[in-house]
């Protein structure tokens, strides 16, 4: 991770509308934001939630192309949301008023601390790679991008469904599970963890495919190149396996529908203030030793 010295001009606001408690937290920004003398901007919905008077975007995509910093307010899932709209855009920070928060790093309380570091240059650009699938679903082409994860489960039917994977031409497997995670290194610590994948460094070039409740133990997570191109197809009729990218529906896919998932040209860059690392988080939010070092 290397040390920046941009001087950011213009921030950008974006919270979860839904959770109350950002609605003080994104005023607060403001304040400061504008106290420095930098100028404030906000997509419509963030602006209209919290009463802010300041330069509005209709959208966070509008927004990520008029900013030089994005200020997240919520949780994981605002991040991952934002990251797929401005993917390729400012360089964003998450200020985290959800629970566990592994890329939402600043705890509310820390706000007007953090600025001060980003104000002084106290901080450095840490890049994450995208993910991105594409094929035919429910008959349509699709195109999607995510920044954790693309995971392909079974529906509403409690049975197994069984999945081909491919690596690059070449068959891997066949694996009778519950559903299979497909993650970027980003991703490492949501629902691949959850499910036994390993803990991954974020500048770590690798896919990790996780099965969910493989019905045979020889089935564990695998560790691919980054560079791979990863073949999925269903092979069950019934129950229908549907595929979803950061937890966010894609659709139901056919059996002779195949998706290949691969790393996108696009990042994102997170920004981290002096101090913060991968590791530091992980020894505080799952409260290994050395939590309080």
């Amino acid at each position: 991770m290397k040390k920046k010295t941009e001087k950011f001009a213009r921030i950008g606001l974006v919270a979860n509308t839904g959770k109350p408690a950002c609605r003080a937290i994104v005023r607060k920004a403001a304040q400061l934001i504008k106290r420095s003398g930098r100028v404030v901007a906000a997509d419509r919905a963030t602006a209209d939630f919290a009463n802010l008077n300041v330069v509005v975007h209709n959208d966070s995509v509008a927004l990520s192309r008029k900013t030089d910093l994005l200020l997240v307010v919520g949780g994981d899932g605002t991040i991952l949301s934002t990251a797929r709209n401005s993917a390729g855009s400012p360089c964003m920070i998450g200020v985290n008023a959800g629970r566990l928060g592994f890329l939402t790093t600043v705890p509310d309380d820390k706000l007007s601390q953090a600025l001060r570091h980003i104000w002084a240059g106290n901080y450095a650009l840490e890049p994450r790679s995208l993910i991105q699938c594409s094929g035919v679903i429910d008959g349509r082409k699709v195109s999607s991008v995510a920044m954790n994860d693309f995971v392909v489960a079974r529906g509403e039917q409690s049975r197994l469904i069984e999945l081909e994977v491919r690596v690059n031409g070449e068959e891997l497997t066949r694996y009778r599970c519950d559903g299979l995670i497909v993650s970027s290194p980003t991703g490492s610590t949501a629902y691949s963890l959850a499910a036994g994948g390993a803990l991954v460094s974020p500048q770590s070039k690798v896919f990790m495919l996780t099965p969910i409740c493989p019905h045979t133990l020889s089935n564990r997570s695998v560790i691919l190149s980054l560079d791979s191109q990863i073949e999925i197809r269903g092979l069950s009729e019934k129950p229908e396996a549907n595929l979803s990218a950061d937890g966010i529906m894609v659709g139901p896919m056919r059996p002779t529908e195949p998706v290949t998932i691969r790393k996108s040209r696009r990042t994102i860059k997170l920004l981290q203030i002096d101090g913060d690392s991968f590791f530091r988080t992980l020894r505080n939010k799952l409260n290994w030793s050395g939590a309080s070092g």
